[in-house]
Parts: C-alpha cells; structure tokens; sequence
C-alpha cells in the first residue's frame, strides 16, 4: 500500500529543468567544495574539514522523455550482502554518495534516514555508496547516525563510474533518484534535506502511478 502520509515538498516548487540545462548550475555548485583529500585518519576521525560540497544541495527533476539510460551496478554492502541495482527495479532507488568525514553528510544522514523509513512501505530502496573510506568507518558512521539502509565501499570508484554521466567528478555528498526502470529521474548536488528528498519521491511514485 502506498505510504499516503509521505509529506509533500517544496521540491515541487522546483521547475523541472532539462537534463543538460542544469550542468552549469551543478558545476558552480562543486566550485565551492574541493576534491577528497587522501587522508584515512582524518576519514575515520570525521575531523577533515576538506573535500565536500558544501551549501544545500542543487536540484534537478529530469523528465521521462529525457532520462538516460538504466544505471548499472552490482556489488557487495558492508554487511556481507550481495546486491544488484537491476534486481531492485519495479520501484524508486535512492543512491547517496558519502564518507564519514564528509560534515554535510554528516548534517543530512537523519534527513535521508527518516526518509528511508518513511517510504519502506512503498517498496522504495536506499543505497549509500561511501567513496573514501574502509567498512570500521563506514559502520560507525551508521552506528551513530542510526542509519539502517545498506551501503557499499566505493574506493574503487565503480559506482562513481556508473554515475559519471549525471554528477559532477567529485560531488559528495550527491543523491541520486532512479525511477523503477532504473533511470535517473532527479538529482541534488549538495546536502538533501528530507522535504525535498521525499518529494522528490513521491513526483518519481506519481508519475509511474499516472502511466
């Protein structure tokens, strides 16, 4: 049964921009951040203040006419538990990238938790995908924020990869929403906070209810 009390957002106060007409937009948006620095102490510390986008994140709906292809990726989460991206169609997917250190990350991991538990019932799957640092850091940082939903180490930069069509090289934290075709069906660049996350959401679940 759809999660009927799922609140709407002030995402739908966002104009659905054009895939490539949003590129400018997110690259100012990365100008602000800087690349991870290589500093694991620092990562599992969370005390680096470097290497992140910082400011709210920059949005973007992309229409269905307009959607890419279907993001490819497989892998195993942190917990031990295989997991494929084409398995997990039929329903929205959310995928965050993040890292520990990361202090925006830090500030939207209950937004994107409460998130998580508010549309479970409308079968809508998380994913982080940490990018910097080793499992001991990566589930303490789950641990302390009481995040529930899986992720995956990406130190190898598989899923950065499989993302490299739609974000900007380095953006962290990112969030992306794939449809239930596994198309990328919006985007934020920057920290999400939970209203504009929901909405996003619920215009993905709308819009494939309406089809």
């Amino acid at each position: 049964m759809r999660n009927t009390h799922a609140p709407r957002s002030r995402a739908h106060n966002f104009s659905r921009l054009a895939y490539g007409g949003a590129v400018l937009a997110l690259m100012l948006a990365v100008v602000t951040g800087c690349a991870p620095a290589d500093n694991g102490a620092e990562a599992s510390s969370g005390s680096n203040d470097q290497g992140y986008v910082s400011g709210k994140g920059v949005v973007t709906q992309i229409p269905e006419s307009e959607r890419s292809a279907t993001v490819e990726l497989a892998g195993e989460t942190t917990s031990g538990d295989m997991f494929d991206l084409h398995d997990w169609q039929g329903g929205p997917v959310v995928l965050n990238l993040w890292y520990a250190a990361c202090p925006p990350c830090r500030e939207e991991a209950p937004d994107l938790q409460d998130s998580y538990e508010s549309f479970r019932d409308d079968e809508v799957r998380f994913l982080g995908i940490n990018v910097r640092d080793e499992a001991a850091a990566a589930d303490a940082f789950a641990r302390q924020f009481g995040i529930t939903y899986p992720s995956m180490l990406d130190k190898e930069g598989r899923a950065v990869s499989a993302l490299s069509g739609l974000l900007p090289p380095q953006a962290v934290p990112s969030t992306v929403v794939l449809d239930s075709k596994g198309r990328p069906a919006a985007r934020v660049v920057g920290v999400v906070d939970r209203s504009t996350l929901d909405g996003l959401i619920t215009d993905v679940l709308d819009g494939e209810s309406r089809s």
